[in-house]
C-alpha cells in the first residue's frame, strides 16, 4: 500500500491530509478471485407476495459471494468464484447460470456426499419483507485450499472473502490459508464482514474467528452491528484499523457510508430510488467499490459508484440478475444526485 498527500479546502482552508491507497503494481489475469456462498434463490410471485400466499416461485442464482462475483463481472471485471456446489441438479442449475453470466468456474469445487447447496427463499417487498434460507450441511463451507487456488490467487489483484465462509473450524481454515496467501503475493484481500448471528454459535468464538480474518485483510466491510463483532467499541475499531495501516467501510444504510482512509474520512450519501427490497445493495456496493477503485484509484468516484448500484438493485426484482451494468450506474448519476454530497473530511 501507499500512502500519497490529498489537499482540499474545508471551510476556506487549506488542509493537508493523507488518504491511503491500494497500489496494484501490474496486470493479473483476474480482478479479483470471491470466496463464498452460491445457491438457488426463490421468489414467491406474483412479485411482492407473502411466502405463504404464493401461486409460483422465480428462480436465480444467489449467495453472496455469486451476487458480488456477478457485480463485478457486469462493472467489467474478469471474476473467478471459489466455493463448492453439490452434485445434483440444483448445483448444476446454480453452476450454468454463473456460466451464462461470464464468471470463472475454473476454481469450483464439487461435492459427492450429503451436502447440499444453499436453498434462500426471499420475498421481494419494501416492508414485512422474509428471507428463509437453508444451509443444512452447506456445500460451500467444504471448500479446500488446493494447489490450484494458490496458483491463481497469484494471478489475481484481489481477494474477495465473505464472512459466510467463515463460520465452521474446516472451513475458516481453509480460508484464512488463501488469505495468507493472497497478502505473501500482493493479492489485496478486502474482507467482507457478512454477519448473521444465526450462523454463529457464540459472540466470544465469533469474534475469534473474525478477529483472525481482519488481521489478514487490507480492507474491511460491513454496517456497524457487523464491526461489533470486531471490536464493541466502533472508534476503537477505527483507530485499529488506522494503525494497522488497513481501510475500514462503515455502511450505514439509507445514511450512506464511511470509507476511513489513513487519517482521511470521506462520507458519502445515497442514491434514492423505489425501493422494491432491501437485500443486495451490499452485494452490489462492495463489488463495484472494488472494480471502479481498480480503473480509477479514486476512493470518491468508486464509492459513489457502489452507491448508485446499492440504489439499483433494492429497486429491481430479483438479486443476481438485478445487479446493474456500468450504463445503468452511469444513467442513474447523470440523472439523479447523491444526498448528502460526498466529502472528505
Amino acid at each position: 500500500m501507499r500512502l500519497i498527500a490529498l489537499h482540499f479546502l474545508v471551510s476556506g482552508l487549506m488542509s493537508n491530509i493523507e488518504v491511503q491507497h491500494l497500489k496494484y503494481e501490474d496486470a493479473r489475469e483476474w480482478s479479483a478471485l470471491v470466496v463464498g456462498r452460491a445457491g438457488l434463490d426463490l421468489y414467491p410471485q406474483p412479485s411482492g407476495t407473502k411466502t405463504i400466499d404464493a401461486d409460483s416461485f422465480a428462480s436465480d442464482v444467489g449467495g453472496s459471494g455469486a451476487n458480488i462475483a456477478i457485480a463485478m463481472k457486469r462493472s467489467g471485471g474478469n471474476i473467478g468464484l471459489i466455493s463448492a456446489l453439490s452434485d445434483d441438479p440444483v448445483g448444476s442449475y446454480v453452476k450454468k447460470r454463473l456460466k451464462a453470466e461470464g464468471i470463472d468456474l475454473e476454481l469450483m469445487q464439487t461435492t459427492n456426499g450429503n451436502e447440499r447447496t444453499s436453498l434462500a427463499i426471499a420475498e421481494e417487498r419494501p416492508n414485512d419483507c422474509e428471507v428463509v434460507i437453508y444451509r443444512n450441511n452447506p456445500a460451500d463451507l467444504r471448500i479446500t485450499c488446493d494447489d490450484g487456488i494458490k496458483v491463481a490467487i497469484t494471478k489475481s489483484s484481489n481477494l474477495i472473502v465473505t464472512g459466510t465462509s467463515l463460520i465452521e473450524d474446516d472451513s475458516r481454515e481453509q480460508v484464512l490459508k488463501m488469505m495468507d496467501h493472497a497478502q505473501k503475493n500482493d493479492c489485496k484481500v478486502w474482507l467482507d464482514l457478512d454477519y448473521r448471528p444465526w450462523n454463529w454459535p457464540d459472540k466470544k468464538n465469533t469474534r475469534l474467528a473474525y478477529q483472525k480474518a481482519s488481521e489478514l485483510s487490507n480492507v474491511l466491510v460491513g454496517n456497524e452491528e457487523e464491526f461489533q463483532i470486531l471490536q464493541d467499541d466502533i472508534n476503537i475499531q477505527i483507530k485499529e484499523c488506522t494503525s494497522k495501516s488497513q481501510l475500514m467501510i462503515l455502511k450505514k444504510g439509507e445514511n450512506g457510508c464511511s470509507l476511513f482512509s489513513g487519517e482521511a474520512r470521506l462520507e458519502a450519501g445515497i442514491y434514492t430510488l423505489p425501493v422494491l427490497k432491501p437485500y443486495g445493495s451490499g452485494d452490489a456496493f462492495l463489488g463495484n467499490v472494488v472494480i471502479n477503485y481498480m480503473t480509477s484509484g479514486d476512493w470518491w468516484q468508486a464509492i459513489e459508484a457502489g452507491s448508485a448500484a446499492a440504489a439499483i438493485v433494492v429497486s429491481k426484482q430479483g438479486c443476481a440478475s438485478a445487479m446493474p451494468s456500468l450504463e445503468e450506474i452511469k444513467l442513474l448519476q447523470k440523472n439523479t444526485t447523491i444526498k448528502p454530497t460526498t466529502a472528505w473530511s
